[in-house]
């Protein structure tokens, strides 16, 4: 089994490696700390799964998520991240991710997300399948920031972040012009008047670190 592990903190990435050794000795492992790595080594070889960080400097791990399934289309991205499930897992999920994990998961859980995802499944915890079911049931009433799009989705993070618009623009290669369209758009649909709102929310439902 070939696994690439993407994450911009060294410890966590031989934390997993170890993890996953420990269960499955064959397994050989790439590594890559930034998202431009990250698709380099995609572009370079084939992988049985991807183990991706949502967090990443520069571009995150939803951005390049699509990228990286149209140059693989059946590589299986699970998702491991900080933020809580309820506020990105569906978002991933609909991106094109195999899975999505906390990385307070534990090692179990990840081996099983491994082993389900490598066979062509999707993992979803039993939380997840009940907010899901729930959500149906309810009619599915959105909470303001899922019905942003990706893109403003990042730049809202980013803004809440403290990032400047040329920072973002740097980052995510937009033009400044169309970072501010972006922040308009996110202050728009979330009925925020201003960044220090946009930040105040973002800290309120978990969106940030």
């Amino acid at each position: 089994m070939k696994i690439l592990i993407v994450d911009d903190h060294m410890l966590v990435r031989q934390g997993l490696k170890q993890i996953i050794a420990d269960e499955f000795p064959q397994a050989t492992f790439g590594e890559a700390g930034t998202a431009a790595e990250a698709l380099k080594c995609v572009h370079a070889k084939k992988w049985d799964v991807v183990l991706l960080d949502l967090t990443l400097p520069g571009r995150g791990g939803l951005d390049i998520l699509g990228e990286m399934k149209m140059i693989q289309a059946r590589l299986p991205v699970l998702v491991l991240s900080m933020h809580p499930e309820a506020e990105f897992a569906v978002r991933v999920l609909k991106a094109g991710a195999a899975g999505y994990l906390t990385k307070q998961s534990a090692a179990e859980e990840l081996l099983s997300a491994i082993t389900k995802v490598v066979a062509g499944g999707r993992y979803i915890t039993a939380s997840l399948a009940e907010k899901l079911a729930d959500d149906l049931a309810r009619g599915t009433t959105q909470i303001p920031h899922e019905e942003l799009s990706d893109r403003e989705f990042q730049t809202m993070r980013m803004l809440a972040e403290g990032k400047t618009v040329k920072e973002i623009g740097a980052a995510l290669d937009l033009s400044g012009k169309t970072v501010s369209t972006y922040r308009a758009r996110v202050l728009e649909k979330l009925r925020l008047k201003s960044t220090v709102e946009l930040a105040r929310y973002a800290v309120e439902h978990g969106l940030v670190e």
